[in-house]
């Protein structure tokens, strides 16, 4: 099911929204390879078994949304045909 999820481009938008100060150092530095280091800072980030676990062991510092695709931009000049 994983898989799957790596295949079709899954991502999930994860928001800090506790500091991680007065925890475990381990959260702390789970924080960090999430690419979260301040309050309010949102990361889009693959949808896959990784990404899951290090959000199981933090869920009290952090808010997590799947991320909505976003569709391919085109060319203004092939808007225009």
């Amino acid at each position: 099911m994983t898989a799957r999820r790596a295949e079709s481009g899954a991502t999930l938008e994860v928001r800090q929204v506790r500091s991680g100060i007065g925890f475990d150092k381990t959260q702390k530095a789970t924080l960090r390879a999430l690419g979260l280091a301040k309050l309010g800072r949102v990361r889009v980030l693959p949808d896959n078994a990784a990404v899951r676990g290090m959000l199981r062991s933090i869920p009290h510092l952090v808010e997590v949304t799947s991320a909505p695709k976003r569709k391919a931009s085109r060319s203004p000049a092939a808007r225009d045909e």
